[in-house]
């Protein structure tokens, strides 16, 4: 735990991007260390077939091409999402592209579906060694130029499938244009129809949505979702919107906010859409995650599991083990003997 917050606190002194790829090689080099012994059975969740450990998650985005799932699920993670990954290898946008808001507990990216592409990913997760007990997802999406979402969503679905727990479609990053409109009701039907003989294996499949969806809107989506035969919604991505109390000189930078700001945004939106499925579907929270009792809001607004990104960038892989002590102390705090009885109780 020593040489983790050290090395976190190297790496803050980095720029952001040069940052996590150090954060990434030392991944690869074992510095992350591993969670010893074993897991409280009461953090233990079932959903969509598959189960869970504990119900927190690597969200998609710091993971791209699939290198470090293993080093990551060695760090007590209950699953683990790579990508977003594209059909073809993609730069994405020009750096700087990535900032970190330390005042507000934020991070602003513009990266763009940066990736190494399907093939690349594939032929990673295909050499992968598992660590039992441990879903490994895939968040998959378009590429900037050239992208026929009909065609590529279903062909990244087909391909995907055998070497993963669940699919993700990612409709909902702030950085590509026009990927976002792709939410839209009759859209969002549409691509599920398109994607449907794709599923062969049955893989389930989710689909990430964006917080800054207007509340007339959710009907129709959450309807679309479950009429496609989607099996759950991750709430939720990025956010355009800025609140005027930020206080970082990054604040301005164009791109999704993540962190502490979309905290409460993010949690809104999962009770929101939690009403409406009215247990119809998988729910995975994901959106300024710090503490125990962030993850227990998100399940009390609806989620059965949930997912970090900013937290653990800004606070390292200790923060896993930290979330897993706390949570189970939380737990026998309020007298719940299992996470899943506190499931919607705020709703």
């Amino acid at each position: 735990m020593l040489i983790s917050s050290l090395s976190t606190a190297l790496l803050h002194r980095l720029d952001p991007e040069r940052a996590h790829q150090a954060a990434i090689a030392g991944l690869l080099l074992g510095l992350g260390g591993h969670l010893p012994g074993g897991q409280d059975p009461a953090l233990a969740v079932e959903i969509m077939g598959l189960r869970f450990a504990n119900p927190i998650g690597m969200a998609a985005g710091f993971d791209k091409d699939a290198r470090v799932v293993r080093p990551l699920a060695r760090l007590g993670f209950g699953f683990v999402e790579a990508g977003t990954v594209t059909p073809l290898p993609q730069p994405g946008n020009a750096r700087p592209r990535l900032f970190r808001l330390a005042e507000d507990r934020a991070i602003i990216n513009r990266m763009g579906f940066n990736n190494h592409g399907i093939e690349a990913a594939l032929a990673r997760l295909a050499r992968l060694r598992r660590v039992p007990g441990v879903p490994v997802g895939l968040n998959l999406g378009i590429n900037r130029q050239g992208a026929a979402p009909l065609d590529d969503y279903p062909m990244l679905v087909q391909a995907a499938s055998p070497l993963v727990d669940y699919l993700v479609i990612n409709l909902s990053s702030p950085n590509t244009p026009g990927l976002r409109d792709l939410q839209q009701a009759d859209r969002l039907a549409g691509l599920l129809h398109a994607v449907a003989p794709a599923r062969r294996t049955r893989r389930p499949l989710l689909v990430k949505l964006s917080p800054d969806l207007e509340p007339g809107r959710l009907a129709g989506i959450v309807e679309a979702v479950i009429a496609g035969g989607a099996d759950g919604l991750i709430v939720s991505n990025t956010t355009l919107a800025r609140p005027d109390w930020l206080r970082s000189g990054h604040a301005g930078e164009a791109g999704g906010l993540s962190g502490e700001p979309l905290r409460a945004r993010s949690t809104a939106l999962l009770a929101a859409v939690a009403r409406i499925a009215n247990g119809r579907l998988a729910l995975v929270g994901c959106g300024g995650i710090a503490s125990a009792q962030d993850v227990l809001d998100k399940v009390r607004a609806g989620a059965d599991l949930v997912q970090l990104y900013t937290g653990f960038v800004l606070h390292g892989p200790a923060l896993v083990r930290h979330l897993l002590r706390d949570l189970s102390a939380l737990l026998r705090q309020q007298g719940l003997s299992r996470l899943a009885d506190a499931k919607g109780t705020a709703l």
